[in-house]
């Protein structure tokens, strides 16, 4: 019976020799890839945001893995078709996806009827490449010179103002709903297809106020075409110190939503790659010529890791899912 009390032994045995041709052939796969192109999934048509700052990334991307990184625009739905597209890849490093939160974290909260992923259990988090904070604008014809005098007419004088953003349940709309829910006020939402019409309609002093990144933004304050009162953060950005915080204004304190811009891989995809490519990308960040382009399009780059990125993801995910439940927003 001897040979019997030998069988844990095998069992560790077997386990570790196991273990160590995993080790072995994520190893190999790590010195093999790539091999071939890279496809990234851009979710939103050419020409826009997140594909610019796509144009920028891919090129350095290729240099360094020594392979092409073509970008694939799969548009509709807000970025969900796209999104979609790149969960049911192959995860073999070969599909990635560059995306933001509204069709990463936001798209199944307000639209649960049909979006049927869940971008934190369906995504691999490789890189939080950069984010901007949202801005809170108005038209020039607006009496109140500061964040503290809207604050003030907003609240003697419930829905005597309206915000525009890009849409309903879009962090855009989350942002001006937070707003409202911290603040305890009560401003109209006019949601708009698309943002720079939304510029041009509070230029023209034709919409009172609105929600919008700090890039969309930038050019029309600074040619005084346009009213900006706060960034929702707690500190101005780098890109126009002269943007006071909207926390200065006490109910608006911690009031902090941003607009960010990721590169993911479909689940399960080797950590080995995902290790790699976070390794290239904070390269590519680093970069002279690419902090140039950031800082121009009011872009604070980031480049965190995929354990802090996956931390970020889930109190972005906490924080938009409270909004939208005191806001019963849905967008289906």
């Amino acid at each position: 019976m001897k040979h019997l009390s030998l069988l844990p032994q095998r069992r560790v045995l077997l386990a570790a020799f196991a273990a160590g041709v995993m080790a072995c052939t994520a190893n190999a796969l790590a010195d093999s890839w790539p091999s071939k192109p890279i496809t990234l999934i851009v979710p939103y048509s050419a020409g826009g945001n997140v594909d610019v700052m796509a144009r920028w990334v891919a090129p350095e991307l290729a240099k360094r893995l020594g392979q092409p990184v073509v970008i694939d625009n799969v548009v509709g739905a807000g970025g969900v078709i796209g999104t979609e597209k790149a969960i049911r890849a192959k995860p073999d490093g070969y599909t990635l996806l560059l995306s933001v939160e509204s069709s990463v974290v936001i798209a199944k909260m307000v639209t649960p009827l049909t979006v049927k992923y869940n971008g934190l259990k369906d995504l691999e988090p490789v890189t939080l490449l950069g984010s901007q904070p949202l801005v809170l604008v108005g038209k020039p014809e607006l009496a109140p010179r500061t964040a503290a005098e809207l604050f003030a007419d907003i609240k003697a004088s419930p829905g005597k103002y309206s915000y525009a953003t890009s849409g309903v349940g879009t962090s855009l709309h989350l942002g001006g709903e937070l707003l409202k829910q911290q603040g305890g006020v009560s401003i109209v939402h006019v949601p708009y297809k698309a943002g720079p019409q939304i510029v041009t309609d509070l230029a023209g002093n034709q919409i009172d106020l609105a929600v919008l990144p700090l890039s969309m933004v930038m050019q029309q304050v600074q040619a005084g075409k346009i009213k900006a009162y706060g960034v929702m953060g707690e500190n101005a950005s780098a890109a126009m110190p002269g943007i006071p915080p909207l926390a200065k204004v006490l109910a608006w304190k911690g009031a902090d939503v941003s607009v960010w811009q990721g590169i993911f891989a479909p689940v399960a995809t080797d950590r080995s790659i995902v290790a790699r490519l976070n390794q290239e990308l904070t390269e590519v960040l680093r970069s002279p010529d690419m902090q140039r382009k950031f800082d121009e399009a009011g872009v604070t780059t980031l480049g965190l890791g995929p354990k802090e990125f996956a931390a970020f993801l889930k109190s972005e995910e906490a924080k938009f899912s409270a909004i939208v439940t005191r806001g019963k927003i849905r967008a289906d």
